[in-house]
């Protein structure tokens, strides 16, 4: 019996972009642990750190400030960058960026030397940031969305603890960056070996057949062209119904992230009485929360549906809040571990529905302005509870946690009344 030599092709050229398809898929999931390295290692050193470095508990807030102007700036840019030189490319050279400036950190002995490393960590933030998630809401599933920022927190959740092992030892916090760095720099080398799997690679389900894989080139195919019309620039993005409701409800969600992130660990030390080692420790559980909670979603997103798993989160994540809230002394740390977890599907769901809700063609420019938004949640909100908390006091953390996680929810249930599939009300120019 003779073999269709055409299906024979076709079954051949299936075979090699799922291999390909597969390869790019690990590379991108060491590209989400290097997203997620540096995030946390401010928050769980600073009450360490500020005191070497002589400057005022609420300093952290100017550190992320810093870094946070980086992103929204390149954010912005990242629609330009990923079509000019690549979604490859962008993140190779954004991961280079954020290893010098963590290699940086671990050489200040001044707080101006933590700030002038935090600008090219930032620049090197926003634009990964953008190109990798957009890249992801085109080409994968939500299972796969949710599982790839479990593995930013994977890269979240390590720091936490190599800052408490480097505090542990003689308060070395700076061992904690250079260790990271150094991580990073192996990352960084990885995704440089990979270039060339970005330019070849199409996006296929390995549960594809060779006839619906090449549907989906025909479908990427139309992305392409679409994006290709034009830079969709940041007044057209805001005429579309339910953008600004979705950059509110990121603002505040981010916010909500980098505020217990960034003041879990002194929270527990001033507040709750544990030492600077063990609060670091706990500070994480908001971070192991959010990677356990991305990788159970994994399995049951694309059964619920991005807005369930939106809804849920945000009323998890005040749940938690309003536990820790509660006077149940160190109890309260398994309230900031819920808030974790119900934290994890929300910011894969707003991503991943992005092209959904306002089109693949608008999608890489919508997502560069959701991060400057999200960015901007986080140069505004953690330092703004610095200077409330320096006068109030650090219990107001839960209270300021559950009024971010409520202002997300009021704006995605807005977004969730409008018609998806907006993309034709802004044309790109």
């Amino acid at each position: 019996m003779l073999i269709d030599s055409p299906a024979l092709s076709a079954a051949c050229r299936y075979s090699e972009r799922l291999l390909v398809y597969l390869l790019l898929l690990a590379i991108i999931y060491l590209a989400f642990i290097s997203l997620g390295l540096p995030d946390s290692l401010v928050g769980a050193g600073w009450p360490v750190m500020h005191e070497d470095l002589g400057v005022p508990v609420s300093f952290a807030g100017g550190v992320t400030f810093i870094i946070a102007v980086g992103t929204i700036v390149s954010s912005l840019a990242s629609e330009r960058l990923t079509r000019r030189f690549g979604a490859g490319l962008v993140t190779t050279v954004s991961v280079v960026l954020t290893a010098v400036a963590l290699l940086g950190f671990s050489t200040a002995s001044q707080f101006w030397m933590l700030c002038l490393w935090a600008v090219p960590y930032g620049l090197g933030a926003g634009a990964v940031d953008a190109a990798l998630n957009n890249y992801v809401a085109l080409h994968y599933t939500a299972r796969h969305m949710n599982w790839l920022h479990s593995f930013w927190g994977v890269g979240a959740s390590i720091s936490p603890f190599v800052m408490s092992l480097a505090l542990s030892a003689d308060g070395n916090w700076p061992a904690a960056y250079r260790t990271i760095g150094l991580l990073q720099v192996g990352l960084a080398a990885v995704l440089l070996a990979s270039l060339p799997l970005w330019q070849r690679a199409v996006a296929a389900s390995p549960g594809e057949s060779a006839g619906e894989a090449a549907s989906s080139e025909a479908t990427a195919a139309d992305g392409a062209a679409g994006s290709a019309r034009g830079h969709v620039s940041l007044r057209t993005a805001l005429r579309i119904p339910g953008v600004p409701s979705v950059l509110l409800a990121f603002f505040a969600y981010c916010a909500f992230e980098q505020t217990a992130m960034l003041w879990g660990a002194t929270f527990f030390v001033s507040d709750r009485g544990f030492d600077a080692s063990t609060a670091a420790s706990f500070g994480a559980l908001f971070i192991l929360g959010l990677t356990a909670g991305r990788f159970l979603c994994g399995f049951f997103a694309d059964r619920v549906g991005d807005r369930q798993l939106i809804r849920g989160g945000f009323l998890l994540g005040a749940v938690g809040a309003t536990i820790v809230a509660l006077p149940l002394g160190q109890v309260s740390f398994v309230g900031f571990a819920l808030a974790g977890i119900g934290a994890a599907p929300v910011y894969p769901a707003v991503i991943h529905s992005t092209p959904a809700n306002f089109g693949r063609a608008n999608s890489q420019a919508i997502i560069g302005i959701q991060m400057a938004a999200a960015y901007t949640g986080t140069t505004i909100m953690p330092p703004l509870f610095g200077l409330i908390s320096g006068r109030v006091g650090l219990w107001l953390l839960p209270f300021y946690l559950l009024a971010l996680a409520l202002l997300g929810l009021v704006m995605t249930e807005r977004l969730n009344r409008l018609p998806r599939g907006r993309s034709e009300v802004a044309k790109p120019r």
